[in-house]
């Protein structure tokens, strides 16, 4: 799948399209916290698939039960398609 850049009004609603997530330094940005290690890493696998389905993979990190990811697409020099796309399965997986 091709990635589309998003235009500048699309990155102004994101906002109110993904209210959980932020934008920091071009990218979108989420933390989350678990109640440990084990539902941290669990999170990640499921997260792992949903990216693997779209072909598109994100930044993050995990520090025992924290989870930092940021996303953006590298082809396209910024946010895309993609990106909100990945954020809508991260955001349905966390429930």
């Amino acid at each position: 799948m091709a990635a589309q850049p998003l235009t500048p009004a699309q990155i102004a609603a994101l906002p109110g399209d993904l209210p959980q997530w932020t934008l920091r330094e071009g990218k979108l940005h989420r933390e989350l916290r678990f109640a440990d290690f084990s539902a941290a890493f669990g999170f990640m696998t499921r997260v792992a698939l949903a990216a693997e389905s779209l072909g598109h993979h994100p930044e993050w990190c995990n520090v025992w039960n924290r989870v930092t990811i940021n996303l953006t697409t590298h082809d396209t020099g910024g946010l895309s398609d993609l990106d909100v796309a990945l954020a809508q399965r991260i955001d349905a997986l966390v429930g």
